[in-house]
């Protein structure tokens, strides 16, 4: 099938602007996103906290102000700061998070645990902001991230780390087709990375989107071990608990 111009689509289907034309990614569901990770880490118990409850959860406000500053509400702009800043907002929350996991392991190992119950909810705070992180990591650094993703030309675009469904659908039934990259100039956006990352945390393993460079494996890998330990160790221990 001849891959249609993202201007000569069916009649009916709205008009589609290459994607450097447009006006780039909504701000807010990334801010949202950080937020809320933020706001599980606060409700952690004491014992499983990196330092002091607020110092981390103010760090991570304090990167995603100048990020805020740069793109108030659409993701248009980038410069060498921005990026780097971003990149390390990524990082904190999930190094953070994997130090946790580790804290979590030890107290729900350790035989005088006194609170169960708040130990387990723990571990479901963790399991989600798991996949928050990995969602960002996976939005930051695809294709160059989001801003680059909808305001480069396609032929100056990085390689991909991830091949989505899209990507491959150009050569489908019409109704499909129409929707792909090739034929729309289709980008991944925040949700669609989010949902890659609920899927390799539920289902441990890549679902319909595949990982392409080394370090996207890497990422996935990293996930689907902290999602499978945080898995076990409340399975254990409800059945524990039930005995």
């Amino acid at each position: 099938m001849t891959a249609h111009h993202p201007n000569s689509s069916r009649p009916g289907l709205p008009k589609r602007h290459p994607r450097h034309e447009r006006r780039g990614e909504a701000r807010l569901p990334g801010v949202v996103a950080t937020v809320v990770a933020a706001l599980l880490y606060l409700a952690l118990p004491e014992s499983l906290l990196v330092g002091p409850r607020y110092v981390l959860p103010a760090l991570e406000v304090l990167l995603l102000i100048p990020l805020i500053a740069v793109n108030p509400r659409r993701l248009t702009r980038q410069n060498r700061f921005s990026r780097t800043v971003s990149l390390v907002l990524v990082a904190v929350i999930g190094i953070s998070n994997l130090i946790v996991l580790g804290l979590l392991v030890r107290a729900l190992v350790s035989t005088d645990v006194k609170d169960g119950g708040a130990l387990l909810l723990a571990a479901l705070q963790v399991w989600a902001t798991d996949i928050i992180v990995f969602g960002l990591a996976f939005w930051e650094l695809d294709r160059g991230g989001p801003v680059v993703r909808t305001q480069a030309p396609r032929s100056q675009l990085p390689l991909a780390d991830f091949r989505f469904s899209q990507d491959e659908n150009h050569d489908t039934v019409e109704e499909v087709s129409d929707g792909a990259s090739r034929s729309s100039d289709w980008t991944p956006a925040l949700i669609d990375y989010m949902y890659v990352s609920v899927t390799n945390s539920t289902a441990f393993s890549p679902t319909d989107t595949m990982p392409l460079t080394t370090r996207a494996k890497v990422l996935m890998s990293i996930e689907s071990i902290a999602a499978l330990i945080t898995s076990l160790l409340v399975i254990a221990r409800a059945v524990g608990a039930l005995q």
